[in-house]
């Protein structure tokens, strides 16, 4: 047997390639590949090389060295088994079911350390959307949804919909989604949302307007806390024109080279909207005395076995289709939602 790596070599273009399955170091394992996530962001964004090249991959995860330029390997969701480990390793990580921020290979070395165990009652497939439902954590601990709040999620590819099934989770007045994707409407329905609009056939800043009727707030009302996590920079316009006054827009978004332009000419200033960047690899500073990573990872794994989300994984390749899954991503074809690589 040999071991396989996904490379990005140059724009919509990936290989597979073949090298020895490493041995472990001393104080390292090796893991077996049964499946890992795609991340429709941000490899989206690697493979059309939207990516900034001299940007680091992921200064906080010891997996990542190097830059955003080609060739890469990338990919942060590898779930497998513990197949050998190193002289002074413990024999009981031996078969253990792990989960690695990793790229997409079907052998690679870790230090134990740098691994999660993943619960008994986690299944491999479910398990790989630890790092994109960490993520939706992230996102409602740095939003901070207080009740009776309108929230509004622009954005319902798999972290849009997996912070969306958080949020209906908590005791908010009403949450409206928007994604242009029919079945990404459909999926956020069955998650939770109140609402699910397309945002390029009506009005946004109407859309907690009706509230009389549907139990939305007062008429003329918009969201007091709203997220853009769409990856599309002309959604920002949109994003701010459903905040309220005094209102929390959060940009989960990387937009990567993507130019972004924001009117903030009218009702931004008047209106005193906060605008924040929000991202999973580190911890807001004001939370940083009570949250560590840790502890966050407990978070998200309870949540990983409360949330019904087998409806999110819609299409698996083995890894030697991947040029295929990624051109299918870039399509956005109809019911594409949650993409696995198979290793077997």
């Amino acid at each position: 047997m040999t071991a396989r790596t996904l490379s990005f070599t140059r724009p919509r273009t990936v290989a597979v390639r073949s090298r020895p399955i490493p041995d472990p170091g001393p104080t390292d394992v090796c893991v077996r590949t049964r499946v890992s996530a795609v991340s429709a962001g941000t490899e989206g964004l690697i493979y059309r090389g939207e990516a900034p090249a001299s940007l680091p991959a992921d200064s906080e995860l010891e997996t990542f060295e190097g830059d955003l330029s080609f060739p890469l390997s990338y990919g942060y969701a590898a779930v497998g088994e513990v197949d050998a480990v190193g002289s002074d390793v413990d024999d009981d990580w031996l078969g253990r079911q792990v989960f690695a921020y990793n790229a997409h290979e079907s052998h690679f070395l870790a230090n134990p350390d740098d691994l999660l165990q993943v619960p008994d009652e986690v299944s491999p497939r479910e398990a790989a959307l630890f790092a994109n439902l960490e993520t939706a954590v992230t996102l409602l601990l740095d939003g901070e949804p207080l009740l009776g709040e309108r929230v509004a999620v622009f954005g319902q590819g798999v972290v849009g919909l997996l912070t969306t099934a958080l949020l209906a989770q908590t005791p908010t007045e009403a949450l409206v989604t928007f994604d242009p994707d029919g079945d990404r409407r459909r999926h956020s329905t069955a998650v939770g949302a109140d609402r699910a609009l397309d945002p390029t056939a009506c009005a946004v800043e109407e859309a907690f307007a009706d509230g009389a009727a549907n139990g939305f707030g007062a008429r003329g009302s918009r969201a007091d806390l709203t997220y853009e996590l769409s990856g599309n920079p002309d959604a920002l316009d949109d994003a701010l024109a459903v905040t309220g006054f005094d209102g929390r827009l959060l940009v989960g978004s990387w937009y990567g080279t993507k130019p972004t332009t924001v009117d903030l000419g009218g009702r931004f200033h008047r209106d005193r909207i906060d605008i924040r960047s929000t991202q999973v690899s580190t911890i807001d500073p004001r939370l940083s005395g009570r949250w560590s990573r840790e502890r966050r990872h407990e978070l998200t794994w309870s949540w990983l076995c409360r949330l019904d989300l087998e409806q999110l994984f819609t299409h698996e390749f083995p890894l030697e289709d991947a040029a295929t899954a990624y051109e299918l991503l870039e399509e956005r074809a109809d019911g594409v939602v949650q993409v696995l690589f198979t290793y077997e």
